[in-house]
């Protein structure tokens, strides 16, 4: 089937997604279209399934069920050289930055460039420069990862996620371990690289003060299943202190719960009302006699 106009407007296509580890479902029919040059944000609990989504849109998981489309491409029915190819028109900022640690800045970013291009070393040199220049790290080219600070490490894993001038750039919790103010930081580089390169940015995270500060729009997964889609003054909406609806869903009152960071709803009565031992070890069966992993050897009179 051609593609159509509307179809062109997307940079990332996710239909009925489904993934499984053994017996367990951690993705359940995830649909999620992402509009060409917007930031989108992912966002969601521990456990919720954003990081394994992430990794079924990058090809390093395949799903069991459904499709993902990148750039057109539905890379589940790409061979690894198909893959990689694809690959070359995304960077991916790792949360930990994910540097060599005993190359330089510029030796970092050179060796994307070594690698997929023939480009001459002296282009590469001059590429280089502007890379770090996009995230004010030209004046440590020469400095070693362990010379810098966290955040101009992952500012640093962000030039080389750029190297290949992408079209859609992915940020894997792009705030973790870093100060407010650095977060900050982070945040206005992620919108103005977005704005001036005119890139899809994809951004999994839980911190919320990062998220409604860059998004356009905004995704909530809980526990495998798409909750919403929606703008980020939808959520905005949900979590603000005058938010006054008798006929919130329950899907509404967890998001609400998450997105304030209250310490009572939902969320918290889930978690109190799990059975431990049965999340620890699974329920046993009625007829399976449950005895000590240790018995006493002596006996107690």
């Amino acid at each position: 089937m051609p593609e159509t106009e509307s179809d062109n407007n997307y940079a990332i296509r996710v239909k009925n997604l489904v993934k499984r580890f053994g017996d367990l479902t951690v993705l359940n029919g995830i649909n999620l279209n992402i509009e060409r040059g917007e930031i989108m944000v992912i966002m969601g609990g521990s456990g919720s399934g954003k990081s394994t989504l992430l990794r079924n849109i990058i090809g390093s998981l395949k799903p069991e069920e459904g499709s993902v489309e990148v750039l057109g491409q539905d890379i589940t029915q790409l061979d690894e050289w198909g893959l990689n190819e694809v690959r070359k028109k995304f960077g991916i900022l790792f949360q930990s930055g994910a540097l060599f640690n005993s190359m330089t800045l510029r030796e970092n970013i050179s060796l994307i460039l070594q690698e997929h291009t023939m480009l001459d070393q002296a282009t590469i040199d001059i590429m280089v420069k502007i890379k770090l220049e996009l995230v004010g790290l030209r004046e440590h080219a020469d400095k070693y990862p362990s010379q810098i600070s966290g955040g101009m490490k992952k500012r640093a894993g962000l030039a080389r996620a750029m190297a290949l001038d992408p079209q859609i750039l992915f940020y894997d919790e792009p705030s973790a371990g870093l100060d407010p103010v650095t977060s900050a930081e982070i945040d206005q580089l992620i919108i103005q690289l977005t704005k001036q390169l005119g890139v899809t940015s994809v951004v999994v995270t839980h911190e919320m003060d990062s998220a409604f500060t860059i998004a356009d729009r905004m995704a909530m997964l809980d526990k495998g299943r798409m909750l919403i889609v929606e703008k980020r003054e939808w959520f905005d909406r949900v979590r603000a202190d005058d938010y006054d609806n008798p006929d919130m869903t329950a899907d509404q009152a967890l998001m609400r719960q998450f997105l304030r960071g209250d310490a009572e709803g939902p969320i918290t009565e889930r978690k109190q009302s799990s059975n431990y031992t049965e999340d620890l070890i699974g329920v046993l069966p009625d007829d399976v006699e449950q005895t000590p992993s240790l018995m006493p050897t002596r006996k107690v009179k």
